[in-house]
């Protein structure tokens, strides 16, 4: 076991504080990886807060997670000491469901082990990124490519595969019309990402005031939801619709944005249920969907892919002792797009 300096969360209610977390021993599969970066996702503020179940605090979250090898196992085959690394959203899986051996840990049937509040193989509760070390079984660990920096490289371990998955899914591509629903952390990265892979975008924010951002990630189109004319004007024109907001919308409206056989995907997630209104199902034979990370092997291809077209986070980095403040920015939507906070000033 080793001793680590880390940020946790005390309870529901109590701001994060400074703490020292115990790790693992390295064990015959483990990688002990040096963290760099660990990115502030909304999730990570939902769990602590208490807003989607119970919690075993204290708790140290953080699933955006990129660093440096500085130890492996004996029987460790696929990182060496040096490597640059990350670390996503699931650490374990039973690897023996038909989810995982079809390379989907993150729909194991018999539940994934999640970076952190989650029951680890030796029983301990997983604690996750905002710490200096972190031990993880090597086959959930990612290579980072040396094209994307570590600071804006960590979002792609959660806002990128979130994104990525969905929009491989359906697949997102030349003559597909995709909109993406919201300009935040997991927003930016969809339209980055769907441009890439060809496809003609649109946002649709509450505001045009980041439209000029919207437009240079690669959108070639951008409309305030807060406009009632927005929703007549695109009727029946999406062939995906990516929903990474994570509070309520009016499902019947964005859904009569589909066209024949859309489908709306949510990645964000909201405390609250969505009501959906069958008939406007019925109208296009659309669909409403949901997607969550990815499994290993597609994160991988997503790093891959990211590095192949530049395409990286937009962040701001900040000191361990501001995460507080990050927390109210982000319910407040001021940052673009993600806060990292730079784990060299906590040690």
């Amino acid at each position: 076991m080793a001793t680590v300096n880390a940020i946790a969360a005390p309870s529901a209610i109590e701001p994060l504080v400074r703490t020292t977390i115990e790790r693992r021993a390295v064990g015959p599969r483990d990688v002990l990886i040096e963290i760099r970066y660990a990115g502030i996702c909304h999730s990570d503020i939902h769990t602590v807060r208490g807003e989607w179940g119970r919690v075993p605090y204290p708790l140290t979250v953080g699933h955006e997670i990129v660093g440096q090898v500085t130890e492996v196992g004996a029987e460790v085959t696929r990182h060496s000491v040096g490597d640059r690394v990350g670390v996503g959203c699931m650490v374990n899986s039973c690897r023996v469901c038909d989810n995982c051996k079809a390379g989907q840990e993150q729909y194991c049937l018999n539940g994934n082990v999640g970076t952190y509040g989650g029951s680890d193989r030796d029983g301990t509760i997983t604690q996750g990124g905002y710490s200096t070390h972190i031990v993880v079984d090597e086959d959930f660990v990612l290579r980072v490519p040396e094209a994307i920096p570590y600071e804006t490289a960590a979002p792609l371990l959660c806002a990128g595969i979130t994104t990525y998955s969905p929009l491989a899914h359906w697949k997102a591509g030349p003559g597909r019309n995709v909109a993406v629903v919201g300009m935040g952390g997991l927003g930016h990265m969809a339209v980055k990402i769907a441009a890439a892979m060809g496809a003609e975008v649109t946002v649709l924010s509450q505001t045009l005031s980041k439209k000029d951002d919207g437009l240079a990630f690669g959108a070639k189109h951008y409309y305030a939801t807060s406009d009632p004319a927005t929703f007549k004007t695109l009727s029946n024109s999406f062939d995906l619709i990516i929903n990474t907001v994570s509070a309520p919308i009016d499902m019947a409206s964005y859904l009569r944005l589909l066209r024949l056989d859309g489908t709306l995907v949510a990645v964000g997630a909201p405390p609250e249920p969505l009501p959906v209104q069958v008939f406007a199902l019925f109208g296009a034979r659309r669909s409403f969907a949901g997607s969550s990370i990815g499994g290993i092997a597609e994160t991988q291809e997503m790093l891959d892919f990211c590095a192949e077209h530049g395409i990286s986070a937009q962040v701001e980095v900040i000191n361990a002792a501001d995460v507080n403040e990050a927390y109210d920015r982000v319910l407040k939507s001021d940052v673009r797009y993600r806060f990292v906070i730079d784990i060299n000033t906590l040690h």
